[in-house]
């Protein structure tokens, strides 16, 4: 049996506040790795960037931008990052994930 649950977030306007700076900075720090894949494949002789190659620059993203990207959780901008990875990987014909 499979069982759902569904938690009703009731954030104070300073959480709320929050919640949407980290959506924000998280969406920055997708969209930025999707264009540098982006123009990597473009430019530089369809070369392929994986998660590895992303997440080692992940350390330098965050030493050069402590306000924004610097202040979140670590392992929640991998996680971001995987998102993106597991968007490109390539499956075998007929199979959907």
């Amino acid at each position: 049996m499979i069982r759902a649950y569904k938690f009703l977030m009731r954030p104070t306007v300073r959480q709320e506040q929050a919640l949407g700076e980290m959506l924000r900075d998280h969406c920055s720090l997708y969209n930025g790795a999707l264009q540098e894949r982006r123009d990597a494949w473009r430019h530089v002789s369809q070369t392929t960037v994986r998660y590895g190659m992303q997440s080692t620059q992940l350390k330098e993203i965050r030493a050069f931008d402590p306000e924004r990207q610097g202040r979140w959780s670590f392992s929640s901008q991998q996680a971001t990052l995987r998102r993106l990875d597991r968007a490109f990987a390539v499956l075998p014909a007929g199979q959907v994930r």
